[in-house]
C-alpha cells in the first residue's frame, strides 16, 4: 500500500501530488483503468498485440531519422 506522510507545514496539495506521483511509478492508476471493467481474452491479445505495432513503428521512427 503506497503512503505519503504530510510533513509538518507542507500543503495538502503538495502531498497530494506526491500520492498521484508514487501511484503512477507503481502503476497503480494504470491497473485500476484496466480492469474497471472484464475483457475477454481475445480482447486483451488485441490490445497487445497493437501496442507492440505502435511500439515498433515508433522505434524505426527513431531508427531512420538518426
Amino acid at each position: 500500500m503506497i503512503q505519503v506522510r504530510v510533513k509538518k507545514g507542507e500543503a495538502v496539495e503538495r502531498a497530494l501530488k506526491r500520492l498521484k506521483r508514487a501511484m503512477d511509478r507503481e502503476g497503480l492508476i494504470k491497473h485500476v483503468r484496466a480492469t474497471r471493467y472484464f475483457e475477454k481474452p481475445s480482447e486483451k491479445k488485441r490490445k497487445k498485440s497493437a501496442r507492440a505495432r505502435s511500439r515498433a513503428r515508433s522505434l524505426a521512427r527513431r531508427a531512420t531519422e538518426i
